[in-house]
């Protein structure tokens, strides 16, 4: 297994986490993909628990109907998965999925009463996380773009990655669509690849961050640094310092060192996560 500091890409880091759960998943119903790099795919257990969450995250995502309502999205490499027809899969049941992730930590009991994540996040205390948010950025037309962010928390805006290749690209008149475009960058400083923009989802974010007067994270693994490159190249691209100073890439190694034991651990052995040292 390879250190937690060195760089992976991300088919390296699929491989790692698909390594985990391969091991992990003898303890619980899941099922393997006969993809390349094997998916671990989980299912509830008799008893109500789920292997991809912590029981206590996942006791209350049951409870809250929004959160709930996120379980319902269907995983797509189903045809991968002998038995595709025995049931429906869904991409929270997933083993390297960062939405996943994202709802194992921040739907944890008490999470967001921890003096040390909110003041990592830069929030205040015992918010209640929205997730799958659209935040409507204005478009030149005078209506709203709908895609969607990962998750709110106050006036925080947070896109989350684990495995995905990238922040997607998107072609120059659709990003040129957006009404505040060239007043939040200085556009020949965004990176591009083959007439498209790179990082779409980090220029909507910033977009998202200085229509509503709020901040954005991205969230990834530090083991990633592709993506964390990809980040600081298009934040230098924002023209106003101020609202770069309200962006910022957090690790999920970061992240966890802000976290209860029991959080850690899952973490650590699920998805090779280890604690930043403070």
């Amino acid at each position: 297994m390879k250190r937690p500091t060195e760089t992976l890409s991300a088919d390296a880091l699929r491989r790692e986490i698909s390594h985990r759960n391969t091991a992990r998943a003898a303890g619980w119903a899941a099922e393997m993909s006969y993809s390349a790099v094997p998916n671990i795919v989980y299912g509830e257990t008799v008893a109500g628990q789920h292997g991809n969450f912590l029981p206590a995250s996942y006791r209350r995502i049951l409870q809250q109907a929004d959160w709930k309502a996120r379980l319902s999205k269907v995983y797509t490499g189903s045809r991968f998965i002998p038995r595709k027809a025995d049931r429906t899969r869904y991409e929270l049941e997933c083993a390297n999925s960062s939405d996943a992730l994202l709802m194992n930590i921040f739907c944890y009991p008490g999470i967001l009463r921890r003096a040390a994540l909110c003041s990592l996040l830069g929030i205040d205390p015992g918010l209640s996380p929205a997730f799958g948010v659209r935040p409507g950025i204005p478009l030149k037309n005078g209506r709203t773009d709908c895609s969607e962010m990962d998750l709110k928390l106050g006036t925080l805006f947070v896109e989350a990655k684990l495995t995905e290749g990238d922040f997607q690209t998107a072609r120059f008149d659709l990003v040129h669509r957006y009404r505040d475009f060239e007043i939040v960058f200085d556009v020949e400083r965004l990176p591009i690849n083959k007439a498209r923009f790179r990082s779409c989802q980090l220029i909507r974010g910033a977009l998202a961050a200085h229509a509503h007067a709020a901040s954005f994270a991205i969230f990834c693994d530090q083991r990633r640094q592709d993506l964390i490159e990809d980040c600081f190249e298009t934040i230098s691209a924002v023209t106003s310092v101020e609202l770069r100073c309200r962006m910022s890439v957090v690790t999920w190694q970061e992240l966890a060192a802000t976290l209860p034991p029991k959080v850690r651990t899952f973490l650590a052995e699920k998805y090779g996560i280890l604690a930043a040292a403070n």
